[in-house]
């Protein structure tokens, strides 16, 4: 995951933090953000995985979890309104906090394989008050398949093995599977990591589409245009996606974003086609150095 590396060390208010943790992906470890007080950078395997802001959960740190928040900002008539949230993927639980403050009264479901990091994040990071949020340790498409349909409203897919999205999470029976619990007008975001020359970010661009009415992808320009290794939001509905807005808020961000959608989508995917079970291969491994 391309991610903006952060100055980290250990708080000092905070001395009862535990040292490196061995969990089931990995060895994990909470710092200290030496640019913001009480904020938490969440590693594993010596790569950030995510960031927390225990006095303003509203924050979001890394660029593409910024993107995930306008997406959900913008669902919906009221950006204020309650919503029904799966979060594929878990970590520090960043956009849980984020919903739970932004969206008082959601009701949110975490799967999130690593049960071991869920504790310690638990522990550690304690979330919001009030906040409404299940977590289930389980593969993600073995915990989205035991959900009822048009269940959610939002579907949020950050999950890694690694460094890599796991291949069965990349599919056209998984993109089915989300189609399947987003209640009618629901809409999902999936974080997409790729570099030169976007082959898997192509592919899975055009396998949303396979499934889904409407596609866009949010990324930095230098990524689009296969410059560099980076995170993409890959979104999709039902129904019509909020391109305007998403356009104005990701242009005012501190990473700028482009989104392409419509034509330019299309003529982005090119020759991919969706891939399925069979052919669905997991994202690529990031360049040496690409976290610094």
């Amino acid at each position: 995951m391309a991610r903006r590396e952060k100055r980290t060390a250990p708080p000092p208010e905070h001395p009862e933090l535990p040292g490196p943790v061995t969990t089931a992906g990995g060895t994990a470890e909470i710092l200290g953000d030496a640019d913001r007080e009480r904020s938490y950078v969440l590693m594993l395997d010596g790569v950030p995985q995510s960031h927390v802001d225990l006095d303003d959960p509203a924050h979001l740190e890394f660029e593409y979890v910024r993107r995930m928040g306008h997406v959900l900002d913008l669902h919906g008539d009221d950006d204020s309104s309650p919503l029904d949230v799966v979060h594929l993927g878990g970590g520090a639980l960043t956009l849980a906090r984020y919903v739970a403050v932004t969206r008082p009264g959601s009701r949110q479901r975490v799967v999130e394989l690593d049960e071991p990091l869920t504790y310690l994040v638990r522990a550690h990071l304690p979330l919001p008050r009030a906040a409404r949020v299940r977590v289930r340790a389980a593969d993600a498409r073995a915990g989205l398949e035991a959900l009822h349909d048009a269940s959610a409203d939002v579907v949020l897919v950050d999950v890694f093995a690694g460094a890599r999205t796991p291949a069965h999470l990349t599919s056209t029976q998984f993109a089915a599977q989300v189609a399947r619990v987003l209640k009618p007008g629901g809409v999902t975001a999936w974080n997409v990591s790729d570099g030169p020359p976007l082959t898997f970010l192509r592919t899975q661009a055009a396998t949303l589409a396979g499934v889904f009415a409407h596609v866009l992808l949010v990324a930095e320009p230098g990524t689009l245009r296969g410059r560099r290794y980076g995170n993409t939001v890959a979104v999709a509905s039902d129904a019509e996606l909020p391109v305007a807005g998403l356009t104005r808020r990701t242009a005012g961000d501190p990473m700028p974003a482009r989104v392409v959608a419509g034509r330019d989508l299309t003529t982005f995917i090119g020759t991919a086609v969706p891939v399925d079970d069979a052919t669905a291969v997991p994202s690529p491994e990031p360049p040496a150095g690409v976290f610094g």
